[in-house]
């Protein structure tokens, strides 16, 4: 059974990286990431790929308004195994391509502001369990203080 105490254990452990890596271990999602709001595009500070590659080019900024984190950012979680069947998405240049994507935010503790998102996602249709992502909520929370060391 994963939980939040394991979490904890992996960031006191390895830090962020290992917290990502243990969240990333336990679902089938090929990717999970923290990205950073940055005026009007979202930067990749934080990725955790199952195949071990390179991070690939549009992955690392993405702009704002095509970003499927604009709606973590207005609804504060969004969840879709299937892009290309979900009508939130209906012109969104993504869908179709990201096709699984489950995020919640990250909030700096200090000032309960909406820092980026964490994020579990696939260029396939990926379910997510409900437990899973009850766990990625819990792992947002504990990233909260680490946020300001990911700014660099």
């Amino acid at each position: 059974m994963r939980t939040l105490e394991a979490l904890r254990s992996a960031l006191s452990e390895g830090g962020p990286d290992a917290l990502l890596e243990y969240l990333n271990n336990g679902v089938p999602h090929r990717y999970t990431a923290v990205y950073r709001f940055d005026g009007d595009l979202l930067r990749n500070v934080l990725l955790r790929d199952k195949l071990d590659q390179i991070r690939p080019d549009f992955l690392l900024a993405v702009p704002f308004k095509h970003s499927f984190c604009q709606f973590v950012l207005r609804d504060q979680v969004f969840r879709t195994e299937d892009s290309r069947q979900d009508r939130r998405l209906d012109g969104n240049p993504y869908q179709g391509v990201v096709i699984s994507y489950h995020s919640v935010p990250l909030m700096l503790q200090d000032e309960g502001t909406m820092w980026g998102t964490l994020s579990h996602f696939d260029m396939h249709s990926v379910p997510l369990s409900d437990e899973e992502f009850a766990l990625l909520q819990g792992a947002a929370g504990l990233l909260g203080p680490h946020l300001r060391q990911l700014d660099r």
